[in-house]
């Protein structure tokens, strides 16, 4: 057993991909810059205008934000190692990069659920949606959803640093949690409960963002306005909440009980999903989706045009 400090894992998950290394860095380079682009496009549309300055908007505009605090932490590292012979990681960058993975996940589906509520509100209670979903509250939620999931992950990284490690060897492309601890010379029921726990009240969460859209759907059909409604700005969420939730399914499924004897291509697809497609297809969602967005992107590339 090594002085925890001293710990350099070796990531194998690039171990498959040493003679196209080149073609996957221009690509994961590209797909960052774009994920990036259109994040800050949105983040920047809703900011600079004024009738955007509503709580769907801003509850938008936070899961643009996670998106690239998410992306930030995962891209310049597997780029680094892309750009490498050996795809390795210190102890103490290792437990940096996890805290911000889960804080990433841990946010982005509290800020989802948090979206339901408002959508909930929006359509099934109308005439008290200004009464109750006033600016302080929308701060409030924005501060819990940020302080719940930097707390939830602060006790996880404290779980996990106790742990005495006698490996080295990380089967992931990043640092994960239940690929650092299989690495402990000790028993790691603690750990294992709390993900238990941290595992129910998410599904909790996921309750009730669907008795949400249970109650939604059935306030949609009565006025076609209320359908339009629906179209609009539920779609949209519905779309990237489910994205979500598969890719961080198939994950941890995959983790528990995957093969390991299966292609490391398979294994990284299911491992990336939910870090690579949400952050990149949520804007692209949201600002297809929404006239509101849309309209004011395609003014601003006008405007640039006509500059020009």
């Amino acid at each position: 057993m090594q002085n925890s400090t001293e710990i350099v894992f070796v990531l194998q998950g690039l171990n498959d991909t040493k003679s196209n290394k080149n073609a996957y860095f221009v690509v994961t380079l590209l797909v960052y810059i774009f994920t990036i682009l259109v994040n800050l496009t949105l983040i920047v549309t809703i900011v600079l205008h004024r009738i955007l300055h509503e709580p769907m908007f801003i509850f938008l505009c936070n899961l643009c934000v996670n998106g690239i605090f998410g992306a930030s932490t995962f891209y310049p590292k597997i780029l680094v190692d892309l750009s490498s012979d050996v795809s390795v990681i210190p102890y103490t960058a290792c437990m940096a990069q996890m805290f911000v993975i889960y804080s990433y996940v841990f946010v982005e589906f509290t800020t989802l659920a948090v979206m339901a509520y408002d959508r909930y509100v929006a359509i099934c209670k109308p005439l008290s949606y200004h009464s109750i979903i006033t600016p302080r509250k929308v701060m409030k939620l924005l501060i819990f959803t940020w302080l719940l999931s930097i707390c939830e992950s602060g006790v996880a990284m404290a779980l996990v640093a106790r742990l005495p490690i006698c490996g080295f060897k990380v089967e992931k492309l990043y640092c994960i949690i239940w690929a650092v601890a299989q690495l402990s010379c000790i028993d790691t029921i603690i750990n294992n409960i709390y993900g238990s726990l941290i595992m129910v009240f998410h599904i909790l969460q996921a309750l009730v963002i669907l008795i949400s859209y249970i109650n939604i759907i059935k306030a949609s059909v009565r006025s076609p306005e209320d359908r339009s409604k629906f179209m609009q700005t539920c779609l949209p969420h519905l779309i990237a909440l489910s994205n979500f939730l598969i890719a961080l399914v198939f994950d941890i499924m995959y983790a528990r009980y995957g093969s390991r004897s299966h292609l490391q291509a398979l294994r990284n697809f299911m491992s990336l999903e939910y870090l690579v497609v949400p952050p990149l297809l949520n804007p692209l969602i949201y600002g297809l989706k929404m006239n509101q967005i849309r309209q004011r992107i395609f003014r601003v590339c006008s405007r640039t045009g006509a500059l020009k």
